[in-house]
């Protein structure tokens, strides 16, 4: 398992630090990010991602997608493609410098690793602390292979008494799923945070699911409507609205936000958001802001604004400061309508 290497305090008394990897393969715990959890003996952490990756029939991506692109040279120098397989649990989007069109971070993945490289995807309801203290949960596989016999094997890799893994092959709609249940998720801390209740927490998770459903089969070809009833969909946005750090951090930024001012400024919001997230992350990384992001920005390229209005919602209380409680306006304004075919933009 390839660790970025870092110091971790290992006494609180006298600040004594050790190496993040020393202290896993020595503890076998990771006491910063996952800590108060014995991880299996035969887990080593490795700091050199060439040797972690070596000569792999199988690699498993788990990091923030932002530092994906710096990381992919080296390991396609130290891996052969055609006789490896990728799966991405990475909960983002990236976006073509060209067309500003979403596009999969498996496929980003496949593009840099060459052409025989194939990767999937593992999304579901599966927050890491419940997931890693085995309480039952559930998770969707999304691949192709090529061969029954491969996909069976990848999945068997994951699948085990409390953790139950299915497989689906559309990889588009799992794993898009994935980045858009986070931008639904501050908009749930919004509410929480605002104490509205479980009624419109409620409409804001429907209302979140059906923008999730049109994003995704407005942006990417072959999505299929039985992929929202599984883990990777519906699952995964309620666990998320309930106990993810998307969440939990939305609701700190409501709070700290307050009633007044009435608006913030843009710069203000920016730095609310990367103090909470010092705060209350322990280094990791908000992932539903910056996917907020960047899916305003190409909704309002392709003039779809209002075809989104909870996402829209979300993200001009996030970086543009309006009052939390407009919140509601993303729910009491959303229509239906009929996606846009991709052939279409």
């Amino acid at each position: 398992m390839w660790v970025f290497e870092e110091d971790v305090q290992i006494n609180n008394n006298n600040h004594q630090t050790a190496k993040l990897s020393n202290v896993i393969n020595e503890q076998h715990e990771n006491i910063k990010y996952l800590p108060g959890v014995k991880l299996p003996k035969n887990v080593q952490a490795v700091p050199s991602l060439e040797e972690a990756v070596r000569d792999a029939t199988v690699l498993i991506f788990v990091l923030p997608h932002q530092f994906l692109p710096k990381l992919l040279p080296t390991i396609r120098a130290h891996v052969n493609p055609n006789r490896c397989h990728g799966i991405s649990l990475i909960k983002g989007l990236d976006f073509d410098a060209d067309t500003k069109l979403p596009v999969l971070i498996s496929k980003s993945i496949e593009n840099v690793m060459g052409n025989q490289f194939r990767c999937g995807v593992l999304m579901g309801a599966n927050v890491a602390d419940e997931v890693a203290r085995q309480r039952t949960c559930e998770s969707t596989l999304a691949c192709d292979f090529g061969s029954d016999s491969v996909n069976e094997r990848i999945r068997q890799i994951f699948d085990e008494e409390h953790f139950r893994v299915s497989r689906i092959t559309d990889v588009a709609g799992a794993e898009a799923c994935g980045a858009l249940k986070n931008i639904i998720a501050l908009g749930a801390g919004f509410v929480d945070g605002l104490n509205l209740g479980g009624n419109t927490k409620a409409a804001l998770l429907r209302i979140g699911l059906l923008e999730m459903t049109k994003f995704c089969t407005m942006f990417f070809e072959g999505v299929e409507k039985g992929t929202f009833m599984e883990s990777c969909g519906v699952a995964d946005l309620i666990t998320t609205c309930y106990g993810g750090r998307n969440r939990k951090c939305a609701n700190e930024f409501a709070k700290r936000r307050g009633v007044e001012p009435a608006y913030l400024d843009p710069e203000s919001c920016t730095k609310l958001w990367s103090a909470i997230e010092s705060d209350m992350l322990n280094g990791q990384k908000l992932q539903g802001t910056l996917a907020s992001q960047e899916v305003y920005h190409l909704l309002r390229a392709r003039n779809l604004l209002d075809e989104f209005p909870l996402m829209t919602a979300i993200y001009e209380i996030s970086f543009e400061g309006k009052p939390v409680n407009t919140i509601v306006d993303g729910i009491r304004t959303h229509t239906e309508s009929t996606a846009i075919p991709l052939s279409k933009l």
